[in-house]
C-alpha cells in the first residue's frame, strides 16, 4: 500500500540519514519512478524532505525532525512484545532494559494497537529451557555478553568433556546462542563453539578484535547443528516396531520416512543410531513393542539386559515376599 510505503521511507531515512532513490527503491523493492512520486507525496504533506544532486546526493530530512509514526501494524506489534523474553534478557544483564524498552513502546502505540500488544502478552509466553533438566548456571554469561558486544578478546579457563579437561583458552567471541535453555558463545579462530556455562574462570581484556568479513551468526550455527547431527548420528540399526509403537527425533523421523509395514502388522525400518550404548537405553524404553535386527551386537546387548531382568522379576523369594 502506498500509505504504508510512505511511512517506510520517512523511518528508513530517519534511521539511516541520507538515502540516494536507488537504494529506497531497492529496499522497498519498487522501481526509482515510484520514489520519486512517493517523495513528491511527503513533500505535499508538509514533510521536511530534502534532495540533493550529485555523487555523495540523496534524499535527507531536515536535521532535528523526527517523526512519532512507528508505521508498525497490529501483526508487528504482536511479534515485537512477544519477542521480548524476559527469561534470557533477564541472563544477560537486559531484564530492566527490556521492560523499560517495552513501556515506551507501548506508550508510542495508538490505542488499538496497544490493545493487540497486551493481548499478546497475556496469553503467549515463552519458556526456552526443556523440561526434565535444571537449568544451566552460567555466571559469567553477563561478562561474555559484554565482550560480544564491545569485541573484547577474553581468556578462559574451560572445562571440556575429554582429557585434559581443564583447558586455558584466548576467545574472540563472536556471538552468543542460546539453544533449549542453554547458552553458547561462538567464538574465533575457527569459529568454534563453547558452552558458557562450562567456562570456570574468565579474563576479559582491552584487546579487541575484528569478526572476519562475511560472518553471520544464524548461517553459522545452522551449519554447526547439521554438522553436530551428521556426527551424532553415525550408526545405524534395523528395528522391527509393534503396531502404535513410536520413536522419537531422528530416528521417528526415520521411520516415517522408510518404514514398511509387514503382514503381521509390524514395522520394519532401519533408523540412525548415536552409539549402542545410547541405543541400548532408548530402545529398552519400548519393553516389548520393539525388536532389534541389527547390528548384532546391539541385539545380544538387549537381549542380555532383557535376561537380567526376567530372573530378577521372576525371582519373588529373593526380594523378601509371602
Amino acid at each position: 500500500m502506498k500509505s504504508s510505503r510512505l511511512v517506510s521511507i520517512l523511518l528508513l531515512l530517519q534511521t539511516r540519514g541520507r538515502m540516494t532513490a536507488a537504494q529506497l527503491a531497492e529496499e522497498l523493492e519498487v522501481s526509482v519512478r515510484t520514489v520519486y512520486r512517493d517523495v513528491e507525496a511527503l513533500h505535499a504533506a508538509g514533510v521536511p524532505l530534502y534532495g540533493d544532486a550529485g555523487h555523495a546526493g540523496g534524499y535527507r530530512l531536515l536535521d532535528g525532525y523526527r517523526t512519532r509514526l512507528t508505521g508498525l501494524t497490529a501483526g508487528e506489534a504482536e511479534a515485537l512484545f512477544l519477542s521480548g523474553a524476559p527469561g534470557p534478557a533477564a541472563a544477560l544483564g537486559l531484564g530492566s532494559v527490556l521492560a523499560a524498552a517495552q513501556l515506551k513502546v507501548r506508550a508510542a502505540l495508538p490505542p488499538e494497537l496497544r490493545v493487540h500488544a497486551d493481548r499478546i502478552s497475556g496469553r503467549f509466553h515463552l519458556d526456552a529451557p526443556g523440561w526434565y533438566a535444571d537449568a544451566d548456571e552460567a555466571p559469567f554469561l553477563p561478562a561474555v555478553a559484554a565482550a560480544v558486544w564491545n569485541s573484547r578478546v577474553l581468556h578462559v579457563l574451560y572445562r571440556r568433556w575429554r582429557e585434559p579437561t581443564d583447558v586455558e583458552r584466548r576467545l574472540e567471541p563472536y556471538g552468543l546462542v542460546l539453544k533449549a535453555g542453554r547458552w553458547y558463545v561462538v567464538a574465533g579462530p575457527g569459529p568454534r563453539t563453547f558452552r558458557v556455562d562450562q567456562i570456570l574462570e574468565l579474563r576479559s581484556s582491552e584487546e579487541e578484535f575484528t569478526i572476519p568479513e562475511g560472518f553471520d551468526l544464524a548461517t553459522y550455527w545452522a551449519a554447526y547443528q547439521r554438522d553436530f547431527h551428521d556426527r551424532l548420528y553415525h550408526g545405524e540399526a534395523v528395528v522391527r516396531l509393534a503396531p502404535g509403537a513410536r520413536l522419537t527425533g531422528s530416528a521417528g523421523r526415520a521411520v516415517e520416512a522408510n518404514g514398511r509395514e509387514m503382514a503381521d502388522g509390524w514395522t520394519l525400518a532401519t533408523v540412525p543410531i548415536e552409539s549402542v550404548e545410547h541405543a541400548h537405553g532408548e530402545f529398552l524404553s519400548l519393553g516389548a513393542d520393539i525388536e532389534v535386527l541389527e547390528p548384532e551386537e546391539l541385539r545380544r546387548r538387549i537381549a542380555r539386559t532383557a535376561s537380567e531382568l526376567a530372573g530378577r522379576y521372576g525371582n519373588r523369594g529373593a526380594g523378601g515376599g509371602d
